[in-house]
C-alpha cells in the first residue's frame, strides 16, 4: 500500500520542466485544476472541500491514507482524460540506472537518490531529505498544490495537432477536457511514467549522478 502513496509522491514533486513535443496549454488554468484536486480530495476523504489548502499534506494534514490516492488518482483521470505515474521515481531510478541504486537493502534511500530528489524537489520541504532515511518518511510530502503541479506538467503536453485529423483547433470539452474543434477526438497527453523517465535521461545527461 505504500507504493500507492509513493506513486502520487512522485507525482506530486513534478516542477514545470519537460521535454517532448507538447505545448503549454491555456484552455485549462492552474487555479482550474487546483480546484479539482480539492474536489476529487474532498470526495474520497469525506471532508469539506472548502477547509482543503494547497499546502496541505494529504497525509498529515488531510489524513489520507495509501490507498486513498488510488481514488484520488482515478478521479482526477477521469475528470482531465490523462494518465498519472503508476510507478514512482525510485522504481524508475533502479530499472534505469540498476537495482539498489535508490533504495538499499534496509528500503532506505541512497545517497545517489538523495542527491536527485534534492534536484527535483528544491529545498523548501517541512523535513531534510538525507542519506539513509526510509521511504515512510516520503509519503506525507504530498501536498495538494503538488498534486497540482503534476497534473499541469501532464496537461501541457498538449500535442500542437490533433493525432487523429492534424489540425490545431482544441478547443474545452465538457468538464476540464481538452477536444479537437475539427474532427471532435479527444486530446492525448504524455504520461506521468514517461514524463518521469524522460526527466531522468535530462538529468543523467547533465548531472551524471548514476
Amino acid at each position: 500500500m505504500l507504493r500507492h502513496a509513493l506513486c502520487a509522491w512522485r507525482s506530486a514533486i513534478l516542477k514545470k520542466e519537460r521535454g517532448g513535443d507538447g505545448m503549454k496549454q491555456n484552455l485549462i488554468s492552474e487555479a482550474t485544476v487546483l480546484e479539482e484536486v480539492k474536489k476529487a480530495i474532498a470526495q474520497t476523504l469525506k471532508v469539506e472541500k472548502e477547509t482543503i489548502q494547497s499546502e496541505h499534506s494529504l497525509m498529515r494534514d488531510l489524513g489520507a491514507e495509501s490507498l486513498d490516492f488510488l481514488d484520488i488518482n482515478y478521479r482526477l483521470e477521469q475528470a482531465f482524460g490523462i494518465k498519472t505515474a503508476r510507478h514512482f521515481v525510485l522504481e524508475h531510478i533502479e530499472e534505469m540506472f540498476g537495482e539498489g541504486t535508490a533504495i538499499d537493502e534496509n528500503s532506505q534511500l541512497t545517497e545517489k537518490a538523495i542527491a536527485l530528489l534534492k534536484i527535483r524537489m528544491g529545498d523548501n520541504l517541512p523535513v531534510k531529505l538525507s542519506p539513509g532515511m526510509d521511504m515512510d518518511e516520503i509519503p506525507p510530502l504530498i501536498t495538494v498544490q503538488g498534486m497540482t503541479s503534476v497534473l499541469m506538467e501532464i496537461l501541457d503536453t498538449l500535442p500542437e495537432k490533433c493525432t487523429s485529423c492534424g489540425h490545431s483547433e482544441w478547443t474545452p470539452d465538457k468538464g476540464q477536457r481538452i477536444k479537437c474543434g475539427s474532427c471532435g477526438a479527444n486530446a492525448t497527453f504524455t504520461d506521468g511514467d514517461t514524463l518521469t523517465k524522460e526527466w531522468l535521461a535530462k538529468v543523467q545527461e547533465e548531472k551524471k549522478i548514476f
